[in-house]
């Protein structure tokens, strides 16, 4: 729902300049628009707007900026609060003018809590209010990173918006690259919190509220991933059936919230556990057929839509599948640097995108299955981080002899590919992040400025837990989730004006999967065991037990074909000397040799191809807004 813009600044911003950069975000919010100028303390002016996607209250009561009633506070506000009806009658001191606003549910929150109402706020926010009492604008962002939030602070002044394009909008606005997190980029594939790919914008980190004051920013965690992991997974008595049945019934109540709007809503049916888990739990809840969305593909080696359709049949859901062609997904590759206006290369943005441009045609709101994999266990790659745990004592013998030099060389250089990983693993700060050293070296290499921000994430020692599973599961919680997943999803759908809602990124949920032991979501070989349980009891499970296919782009074949031209434009020689990003002849040369030949590794072969995607969709984005 929406997208917000403003600043506090000493310039003198127009009525015009504001709404301009706010109708920048209007696929964001095409039902309404509102844009508000007055005078702060001293030589200060603030600027408010809003673009609105009407969820709750379609009147004009829900209109944006919202002030209350003594005119003290302003705000704008994107996303959704699920239990504002409890705190509307926590709260009843406040005068409501809307019967189903959740937006005044926040101004009454402040007005009770002040700073400390964040905690009290169940939902997806990004949230900005101006306090004309103690001349403050108090920004802030949801605990897990839903909704996204930049800002740009210069010179005494600060610009912020759910996207760059407002920003980058802003009267003397200097497109400076962030070139110290360019290696990063180009290994993650996306840009996390709290850098940006200019230097003076930052992204506001989930779970944090921020206060600008007379120039100056302070910031205050209120939620923190590793801090409430360590509260909530203390020792517990309850049976694996408890932990079950506890489990259910909080994310019941987590659906049902979040099928509460007044508008049409359906879900994203895959065909994967996640996604039928949360369709399941709705058809249970909803008193009509829920609306379910899929997509389908023509290559057959990455089509699950059977498989959706199968489970559509079974749960009564009214059933839409659109079935799309290599031709459909590259018709999408113009669209990128528009939908997502910072670098951004997870590929499977471009069948999110499709299936969200389906679901829009239907319904407005969108439930997904976002966050199963990571509180619940469910990706390929902790197989590894188990394994490579195991492996840890000797990989640290192997690292010992290795150190032993015969003939001038030491003996680790000789290591087959996956004795040199383990080996090399010593790092206590990232030993789950296992990748192929090949693709470290050419991220690393590829620009001309070292990397100033490390490309692995150095955090791990602040996770409480002994178990690298649970640790790189906290550590993509914090990383990957918002920065990549939650990224893509909020990007793909609010470019066809449509939100999306994660029942299991619920606070409850969330908080609920630290207190379940790891024993329940990894069992043995099978992973998120108590949730696929859990849907067990509503969808029969032959429906579901397949190898998992996911939103797969091949990326090899369009890059040694129909995107070759674009690849090869991207690494020329003059246009990356002209730039000067990248080490010009190395690049090229790499990209030479790669269509040319065959893989150049078997080892981190497909993270390879993935970073010249990333690389080729850097100089997209380039092209357009640079």
């Amino acid at each position: 729902m929406c997208g917000i813009c403003g600043f506090v600044s000493k310039k003198k911003i127009s009525y015009d300049e504001l709404k301009t950069m706010n109708d920048s975000m209007e696929k964001r919010g095409p039902d309404d628009s509102g844009v508000e100028l007055f005078s702060g303390a001293g030589d200060y002016n603030v600027g408010l707007a809003q673009r609105r996607l009407s969820i709750f209250d379609l009147s004009p009561l829900g209109h944006q900026p919202m002030s209350s009633p003594d005119g003290r506070i302003t705000l704008v506000f994107n996303g959704e609060i699920y239990n504002f009806r409890d705190l509307r009658e926590e709260l009843s001191e406040y005068t409501y003018k809307s019967s189903g606003c959740d937006t005044e549910v926040i101004l009454a929150a402040y007005l009770r809590w002040g700073r400390n109402m964040f905690p009290h706020l169940g939902g997806m926010f990004a949230i900005a209010l101006y306090d004309r009492d103690t001349d403050e604008l108090i920004f802030a962002r949801d605990r897990i990173g839903k909704k996204p939030l930049y800002y740009y602070h210069e010179n005494g002044d600060i610009v912020f918006a759910s996207e760059l394009k407002p920003i980058m909008l802003y009267p003397g606005f200097k497109k400076d690259i962030n070139t110290e997190i360019l290696s990063r980029y180009l290994y993650q594939n996306y840009i996390n919190a709290p850098d940006s790919i200019f230097k003076s914008v930052h992204k506001q980190e989930p779970g944090t509220y921020s206060v600008f004051k007379n120039g100056t920013i302070s910031s205050v965690k209120y939620w923190d991933v590793a801090d409430t992991f360590a509260k909530k997974s203390v020792s517990r008595t309850l049976d694996y059936d408890e932990y079950k049945k506890v489990l259910y019934d909080i994310l019941l109540d987590s659906v049902k919230k979040r099928l509460s709007a007044d508008v049409p809503v359906g879900t994203f049916l895959s065909g994967g556990f996640d996604s039928s888990l949360v369709t399941a739990l709705a058809a249970k809840v909803s008193d009509t057929p829920v609306k379910t969305f899929c997509i389908g593909f023509e290559d057959q080696k990455y089509n699950e839509a059977p498989y959706a359709a199968a489970i559509a049949s079974y749960l009564g859901t009214e059933h839409s599948e659109t079935i799309i062609s290599e031709k459909d997904m590259l018709g999408l590759v113009d669209s990128l640097p528009y939908a997502f206006d910072e670098p951004f290369a997870d590929s499977s943005q471009i069948p999110t995108m499709l299936v969200s441009k389906a679901a829009r045609e239907k319904v407005t709101v969108i439930l997904s299955g976002d966050g199963g994999d990571e509180f619940f266990c469910g990706y390929g790659d902790y197989d590894k981080v188990r394994m490579a745990q195991y492996l840890d004592f000797p990989g640290a013998m192997a690292h010992a002899v290795g150190n032993i030099s015969i003939g001038g060389k030491k003996l680790e250089k000789r290591y087959p590919g996956k004795i040199k990983v383990i080996s090399a693993n010593r790092d206590r700060r990232r030993q789950t992040q296992l990748q192929a050293d090949i693709v470290r070296g050419f991220a690393l290499a590829f620009p001309l400025e070292e990397a100033g921000v490390p490309i692995d994430y150095l955090t791990e020692d602040k996770y409480d837990t002994k178990n690298w599973v649970q640790k790189r599961m906290l550590l993509d919680m914090d990383n990957y989730l918002p920065g990549d997943i939650l990224c893509k999803v909020d990007r793909a759908s609010m470019y066809y004006s449509l939100e999306a809602r994660c029942p299991i990124l619920d606070r409850k949920v969330m908080e609920y999967s630290f207190a379940i032991p790891m024993k329940y979501k990894l069992r043995g070989k099978e992973k998120k065991y108590i949730l696929k349980d859990i849907t067990y009891d509503m969808i029969p499970q032959e429906f579901l037990d397949r190898p998992k296919k996911g939103f797969s782009v091949p990326l090899d074949s369009w890059m040694r074909g129909p995107l070759k031209e674009r690849l090869l434009y991207a690494a020329d020689v003059e246009r990356l000397k002209s730039q000067g990003l990248f080490d010009a002849d190395r690049v090229s040369g790499t990209v030479k040799k790669y269509l040319a030949s065959a893989p150049l590794s078997k080892l981190g072969y497909n993270s390879f191809v993935r970073l010249l995607w990333a690389f080729m969709v850097f100089q997209e984005w380039y092209e357009v807004w640079m």
